[in-house]
């Protein structure tokens, strides 16, 4: 049988018919596919995604980008069994490949809710408030981020083939900005097998995604300052990445998430009779047999009170021993093979450097055999737990990763000792403590937080839902301080704006909407007979503004709303209490005013808008008492066209309005804006 070449995709085409480096099956041994040995014209890659695929993103704007989004995670699902036929040689069990199928066609799901629910219609983003910078309020600045008009270069690990390529493209392709992607090559072939779906769907705009099976060639120094690398892998590999010399001559962002020594403490408030106790014990086993150890984020240090590092060995060891090696495909198999065979070396040689100061556990020679037919071929590892004789004073345990199923246990005296142990690891991706004691987390999260990227406090309450230690989720950042690399992947829209360039922008607040296509208070509104809540949302512009009548504020209106709500707090009631207050008099309840600013402009029939569905940055400035006479200013300040049509296949819009509510001086007393849902004339 002939064993399939591999192909990149190149400036719209599939490149490779000439077979190159083999690579087998990390079960068996068995050939699975080879790289192609063409080499790739990286300046055509370069060129093709700047001139093709950018236009090509940004005749898209963020909200039909995320609906893309959405379509590509649901075709991910549909086809999943496919890749998880192919996932399995790389020696991934059911719950491993799901992790990395599903927990990739998740991500596009969650940024696809990113851009529907928390960016604009258009391709810039106002990251506003805007500020007054001068007195008479007709010079103001405010931020906006806009598509970088470059590429993004994504290399990636061989441990996710599948999520580590769309963890990096969602956001990416959410923020208008096409990518480069290297997989790692013992695993590209499961990539390759993901994005060729994604291209035959034809939900890919022409250039926004290229594949690069194989080397990188001179790929970085074809990039410029509009460009981006982001990179997972080694600390080793990340360091020599950030000072390419391009990179660095052109001032290239480069973000790097890193392989480090990440820790699990047990807390000394727990005993082994607490349910706590096992929760530890089994969150340790399962981040050294998921994936086969091979994740940046498995625990590596497990961390416990000296009095209980004997007990937690026995029921790791006890855990540990149940845990069976081989064939994924065999029903009973829980833990499968690393990736390669020279990964399966690397790990041994780090094992053996460990071992000079650490004594083994647990180990291959306690049984370990793994079940299959060919496995002799694969590279299995035994789940290999380790004992620091000495942690604090034996730097190797804290420097050395062993990228497999591969943990060390240490022992510590007291809580500022643990915490020590934990920074010893130099900058680590996530931390686990387990603990009963609330006070116990709030000392140790702030500390363990200026070393660590993730902290999960552990504990029966959380445990029922826990997503465990190891699992970046997509509303998260992922990424770690120092030997983690010092980047920031996903945390939602935090992973879109590292794709955007940020620019402040200074004029007059007229001159400021019109760049943003926000109202910023102080522009020129369009004033019309019409009201604004009888527009249509095609209809409606931003800037169209009513300013309503006005409404002279009673003792009736107080003590009315103080009987409808409940709410006799002694500023509205308490006449001597009152007038000895900072006000000196009786005021009106906040949300009176509130109210009746609604009851100023809203139009009571029926009409356009549908709901009204929250308020925004509503702020109480000035106190209203008794006489005070207030009026309402209504302007549409945003609008996002939302794409969805309701039972009766009526379009809709969110539209969001700023309302300034103010007195007879003429001083704002409220502030907020108002969110709405406007029906569609179609």
């Amino acid at each position: 049988m002939t064993t399939p070449i591999l192909q990149s995709y190149i400036a719209g085409r599939w490149v490779g018919g000439e077979a190159a480096q083999l690579l087998r099956s990390a079960v068996n041994g068995q050939p699975v596919a080879s790289t192609h040995a063409e080499q790739l014209d990286f300046a055509e890659a370069v060129q093709h995604a700047r001139k093709v695929g950018v236009p090509r993103l940004l005749e898209l704007d963020f909200q039909q980008r995320a609906e893309r989004l959405k379509a590509m995670a649901k075709l991910l699902g549909e086809r999943k069994e496919e890749l998880y036929a192919v996932s399995a040689h790389t020696g991934a069990t059911r719950t491993d490949s799901w992790i990395d199928i599903e927990g990739g066609s998740g991500t596009l799901f969650a940024y696809a809710g990113v851009g529907a629910n928390e960016l604009p219609s258009g391709n810039l983003l106002h990251e506003g408030p805007a500020i007054a910078l001068g007195k008479k309020g007709g010079f103001a600045g405010t931020h906006i981020l806009v598509p970088r008009g470059g590429v993004a270069v994504h290399i990636n690990a061989f441990n996710f083939p599948v999520w580590g390529l769309l963890e990096k493209f969602a956001p990416s392709f959410l923020a208008g900005v096409p990518c480069i992607a290297k997989p790692a090559t013992a695993t590209s072939y499961l990539t390759e097998k993901a994005v060729r779906l994604l291209v035959e769907s034809g939900l890919l705009p022409e250039g926004s995604l290229q594949l690069v099976i194989g080397s990188t060639g001179d790929l970085l120094d074809r990039l410029d300052g509009a460009d981006v690398v982001t990179f997972t892998g080694s600390a080793d590999t990340a360091a020599k990445l950030r000072v390419q010399p391009n990179l660095v001559r052109h001032s290239i962002p480069f973000n790097a998430e890193a392989d480090s020594l990440n820790m699990a403490v047990l807390a000394p408030d727990v005993t082994p009779d607490d349910e706590e106790f096992d929760l530890f014990v089994k969150e340790v086993a399962r981040e050294m047999t998921v994936k086969a150890g091979q994740k940046c984020t498995a625990i590596r240090r497990a961390i416990v009170p000296a009095k209980y590092v004997d007990e937690v060995a026995k029921r790791l060891k006890a855990r540990l021993a149940k845990v069976v090696v081989g064939d994924p495909a065999l029903e009973d198999v829980r833990m499968g093979a690393l990736a390669s065979q020279d990964q399966r070396t690397d790990v041994a040689g780090r094992v053996q450097a460990l071992m000079k100061k650490a004594e083994l556990v647990f180990g291959e020679r306690d049984g370990f055999a793994p079940r299959g037919e060919g496995v002799a071929e694969g590279a299995f590892f035994a789940p290999t737990l380790l004992l620091a004789k000495n942690p604090m004073a034996d730097d190797a345990v804290h420097d050395i990763e062993a990228f497999g199923p591969v943990s060390t246990l240490m022992a510590y005296e007291d809580i500022d000792q643990a915490l020590q142990l934990a920074a010893k690891g130099k900058g680590s991706l996530v931390g686990t403590l387990v603990t009963r004691d609330p006070a116990t987390a709030a000392r140790f999260v702030p500390a363990a937080a200026a070393t660590h990227g993730r902290l999960l406090v552990l504990d029966r309450e959380a445990a029922a839902e826990s997503t465990g230690h190891g699992s970046p989720l997509p509303l998260l950042k992922h990424g770690g301080p120092g030997r983690a690399g010092g980047g920031e992947e996903l945390g939602g829209l935090r992973a879109v704006k590292h794709y955007l360039q940020r620019a402040a922008v200074q004029g007059s607040p007229t001159m400021l909407s019109a760049v943003t296509g926000e109202h910023v208070r102080g522009a020129k509104v369009r004033e019309s007979e019409l009201h604004p809540f009888r527009r249509h949302f095609e209809d409606l512009q931003v800037g169209d503004s009513l300013l309503t009548h006005r409404r002279t504020v009673s003792e009736a209106d107080i003590v009315a709303f103080g009987g409808l709500s409940g709410d006799y707090f002694y500023m509205h009631f308490d006449e001597i209490a009152a007038k000895e207050s900072p006000f000196g008099q009786r005021i009106a309840h906040g949300y009176f005013v509130l109210s009746a600013a609604a009851g100023l402009f809203v139009w009571p029939s029926p009409g356009p808008v549908l709901a009204n569905y929250g308020l925004d940055t509503l702020r109480f400035v000035k106190p209203v008492g008794i006489g005070d006479t207030i009026q309402a200013r209504l302007t549409a300040k945003r609008k996002i066209d939302k794409r969805k049509k309701d039972a009766k296949g009526v379009g809709q819009g969110v539209v969001a309005w700023d309302v300034e509510v103010t007195n007879q001086h003429g001083e704002l007393v409220a502030s907020y804006d108002i969110l709405t849902l406007v029906a569609k004339r179609g």
